[in-house]
Order: C-alpha cells, then sequence, then structure tokens
C-alpha cells in the first residue's frame, strides 16, 4: 500500500513543521480529546504528526480509538445517545447518516466551524449536520498492459467485450458496493431508486471479482483488469511500477468521504468543535492530502505541482464527483444486499 519508512521520515518531519505552524494555545490544557480514526498507516499518521500538532494548538491530550465505522457506530449504540464515549466522530456518510437519525449527532454550530465556508458545495451536503473533510474520489481503473482500448465511461464495463468475465468491483458490505448499484440504477434506469434496473445491470455483467475492501491485489494479480478505484490507491499502485490508470468516467465519479460530526452530549463538545474547524483548515488539509493523496475539502487549497499527478481530483472537477442518498440506502439495505448476494455471480 505504502512506503511507510518513507512515509514515516516524512510524517515525522511535518509534525515538528506543524506543531511550529499551527502555534500554541493552553486554553484546553488539562483536556483530553478522544480521536476515533482508522488503523494502520492512518493511525500511525494521527499518532505521529496529527495529533501532537493539534496538542500543540490548544494545549489538550489526544488519545487515539482505532478502528472504523462500524466499530465506532457499535460503540457509540453500546453506550447510549446520552453517555457517548466520543465527542466527534469522522466516518463515511453512509456511517454518520445512521448515527445522524438515531439523535447521535447535532446540527453544527457554524460560528465554531468557520473554515466550512470555504468548503466545496459536495462538503456540505448535509445542511450543515456534518462536515466532509477529505475525498478519495473513485473512477474507472484499468490495466494499461492488458487493455487494448482504455475506457471513457463507467458503461465501457458492459460495452467492450475487453472486460467481459474480467471486472472487480466492491462488494455490497463496502459504502463502494452501495455507491455502485445506485450508480449502475442511474445508469440504466430512470434514476439511483430505481434498483430493478441496477441489479438488471449488474446481472449482464456476468460473473466478477468482489472484495470487501482491497481490489489491489486483485487486479495487481491480473484476476481482473478493470475496477472502480480511488486515484490516490492508483497513484501508489502506479509508484510500485504496476502498469494501471484510473480515468474521469463521463458519467461522473464516487467517492469514499471522511465526515466529521459532532456528538450531541460528548464529553467535551467544545474541543471536539476546535478539531473539527483545525482539521478544515488549509494546512492540516494540506497535510493530509499530502500524506494519502485525497482530494481537500477546503477550496482554498491548491494542489501544488509535484502532487498534480497523485491528486489530479480538485477545483472545478470536485464537481463531477457524484453524492448520493443514504436515507434511501440505509433504509433498504437489508433487503438490497439478499438481492444482491443473488444476483452477484
Amino acid at each position: 500500500m505504502m512506503n511507510l519508512n518513507r512515509r514515516q521520515a516524512l510524517g515525522a518531519m511535518a509534525g515538528f513543521s506543524a506543531a511550529a505552524m499551527f502555534g500554541s494555545n493552553v486554553r484546553a490544557a488539562g483536556k483530553t480529546l478522544i480521536v476515533p480514526t482508522l488503523g494502520g498507516v492512518w493511525e500511525q499518521f494521527w499518532r505521529t504528526t496529527l495529533a501532537p500538532a493539534f496538542s500543540a494548538k490548544t494545549g489538550a491530550s489526544v488519545t487515539l480509538d482505532a478502528g472504523n465505522g462500524r466499530a465506532w457506530s457499535a460503540n457509540l449504540r453500546a453506550a447510549g445517545v446520552d453517555k457517548p464515549p466520543y465527542s466527534f466522530v469522522m466516518t463515511n456518510e453512509a456511517f454518520a447518516n445512521s448515527l445522524r437519525k438515531e439523535g447521535f449527532f447535532e446540527k453544527l454550530d457554524l460560528s465554531k466551524v468557520p473554515n466550512y465556508a470555504d468548503l466545496y458545495p459536495l462538503a456540505k451536503k448535509t445542511d450543515g449536520w456534518g462536515a466532509v473533510a477529505m475525498v478519495s474520489p473513485i473512477g474507472l481503473a484499468y490495466r494499461t498492459d492488458l487493455v487494448k482500448t482504455p475506457p471513457k465511461a463507467w458503461k465501457d464495463l458492459w460495452n467492450n467485450p475487453e472486460f467481459k468475465g474480467r471486472i472487480g468491483l466492491y462488494n455490497f458490505a463496502n459504502t463502494a458496493g452501495k455507491m455502485e448499484l445506485m450508480l449502475f440504477s442511474t445508469l440504466f434506469g430512470k434514476d439511483q431508486y430505481d434498483v430493478d434496473a441496477g441489479f438488471k445491470a449488474l446481472e449482464k455483467l456476468g460473473p466478477v471479482i468482489q472484495a470487501d475492501f482491497n481490489l489491489s491485489t486483485g487486479i495487481a494479480a491480473g484476476e481482473f483488469i478493470a475496477a472502480p478505484f480511488d486515484f490516490g490507491e492508483v497513484a501508489r499502485l502506479k509508484k510500485q511500477g504496476l502498469p494501471i490508470d484510473v480515468i474521469v468516467p463521463e458519467e461522473g465519479m464516487l467517492m469514499f468521504d471522511q465526515t466529521l460530526n459532532v456528538l450531541a452530549h460528548g464529553p467535551e463538545k467544545d474541543l471536539a468543535y476546535q478539531y473539527v474547524n483545525w482539521l478544515l483548515e488549509p494546512e492540516t488539509q494540506a497535510l493530509l492530502m499530502r500524506q494519502f493523496f485525497v482530494s481537500p475539502t477546503n477550496a482554498k487549497v491548491v494542489v501544488p505541482d509535484d502532487l498534480k499527478a497523485d491528486v489530479p481530483i480538485s477545483g472545478a472537477q470536485m464537481d463531477k464527483i457524484l453524492t448520493w442518498d443514504w436515507d434511501f440506502m440505509n433504509s433498504k439495505q437489508g433487503a438490497l444486499a439478499e438481492v444482491w448476494a443473488k444476483t452477484v455471480k
């Protein structure tokens, strides 16, 4: 996935510069913020760089809780709305949407999040209930050494005979799998809600290779030659020497998002707001962009020339990222999962 030695060195240097850049503020001295973060390289970067930088700015201590949206959702539901273990949660909107409806989150007090005003429209799609801190745009990737006619659109998965039986997809357990269904429903039906059309399209694809999380192994091994991939992962695979490329499909891109949410009854709500606003600052967004090749959602961040090949989606291209109705998907996902299992071979 990543050259950890090189990245660790960069992260350590960034940590020292970040602490100096963001300054010092002792208003939160003696307080502790529990920060849910993804594991692996994400936890490592938070531990070596972001957590120290936030502590330098606020004086607060940071305790990391490595996991994922499923684990944090389970922890919150076990604790209850009135006694959550966290003050804020950053997770995919698919998870945030359900927790929001259950009463865990509050609508953001935007007077405490001044950086919200500078976000791209897609980062404000929850109408102030959350703010998207970063996105990993998902396009259509393909093996350049195994594909004669490069794709231009998602529909090429059906129209290009080279791809028959050689397609990879995220399975329905992954949020990307749910997005695939809504995308195919839009492409071949009336809209994202026309799931019958989406499932018919999936059936016409024929056999596909599915993955819950990691499609990289399959495409590297040549088990399939085309699949939805986020641009950052393609950049990392290219650096490892894999002949692969990714396009912005004519119909638009999908995305992995990270939405910031404040707990209505969190133990350190004021500190949570400081953290949310800090993650949306251009300087913090730039650190995340350089480390993970994500597209910043603060429109003030300009991708530097040395990163444009790895972070090609920014500015006006952010409008090409599609968004979805997670109210609809979350309310139907049990039944849709059953149909998916019967349809996708």
